[in-house]
């Protein structure tokens, strides 16, 4: 089985099973092992921040090397911890249901389960734009990042995205506390990020007919080098306004607007769903016909 088929394996037996909830994720077990490190060299700020890198690539490559030994069932039934298409849809559909139903508390709940910001003042609004924002950035984290390099390196490419991206959500932070030791995780997850981010947003645009004007003028408004991609795309495809301030902490934080028009509503983040789930389908139409050229 070349590479491009064992990824269409993954794919698809991921979005059909997901993970089961009751068993703990791999990924905890490399957030366990980047807080210890992080308690102990943190300190060392920069080059503490370098060496705990330096050690994830290494222990990732390691164990998609390990398990690549054992054959490719393994390394499909593996591979697919490494992707959370059932898992975005689960959490953002578990969003859009209340908010559909005028639940506006139960929204907010499921909101608060997959957005860093404060959601307990959010209006339909909120809720609607801070689920497709992280529906479209996660799209590419979750989902076309991982994808991207397991069909470039195989499970030993696939670990390592995971692993640095997990080591940004947890380090990578521009807090006073962890600034300088987490700017390496921050840039690794930047670059490696950064032709995923792309094609993410390029999915999104050809599932959605349109929101090629938006990405290209707006993509790098975003904070993010790569957030801005995908995010724009959805704005520019759903004809509505994502961005804009919002509060982390009770403090207010100021962000660029993506795309133009009305603030998304719960038939906004309704249609945010379907040009996802068509973009991880379109997703696998091209990975498909990478393992048939080959």
């Amino acid at each position: 089985m070349n590479q491009a088929a064992a990824l269409l394996a993954i794919l698809m037996l991921e979005a059909v099973l997901g993970y089961p909830r009751r068993w703990r994720h791999p990924v905890e077990a490399v957030g366990a092992l980047i807080a210890a490190f992080e308690r102990r060299w943190r300190r060392h700020r920069g080059i503490g921040g370098v060496v705990l890198l330096a050690v994830l690539i290494g222990l990732a490559i390691a164990a998609g090397l390990a398990i690549g030994m054992l054959g490719w069932v393994a390394v499909v039934l593996v591979g697919t911890t490494g992707l959370a298409q059932r898992s975005l849809n689960d959490h953002v559909s578990a969003v859009a249901t209340p908010l559909a139903a005028g639940d506006l508390l139960a929204a907010r709940g499921a909101v608060a389960m997959i957005v860093g910001r404060d959601t307990d003042t959010l209006d339909e609004g909120g809720v609607a734009t801070a689920a497709i924002e992280s529906l479209a950035e996660s799209f590419c984290d979750g989902v076309v990042a991982p994808a991207f390099w397991f069909l470039i390196g195989g499970l030993p490419g696939l670990f390592v995205a995971k692993a640095i991206n997990t080591a940004d959500s947890m380090v990578g932070h521009r807090t006073e506390r962890l600034a300088a030791f987490g700017w390496a995780s921050a840039k690794a997850d930047d670059v490696i990020n950064w032709l995923p981010a792309q094609i993410a947003g390029l999915l999104i645009c050809l599932v959605g007919r349109g929101g090629w004007r938006v990405m290209l003028r707006d993509a790098g408004k975003h904070a993010s080098p790569n957030g801005g991609w995908p995010e724009s795309a959805m704005a520019g495809v759903l004809g509505r306004r994502l961005g804009g301030p919002v509060c982390y902490d009770g403090e207010p934080a100021m962000r660029a607007v993506l795309g133009e028009g009305a603030v998304p509503d719960a038939g906004d983040l309704r249609r945010a769903l379907r040009v996802y789930r068509g973009a991880c389908l379109m997703m696998w139409v091209l990975v498909g016909v990478i393992a048939w050229a080959r």
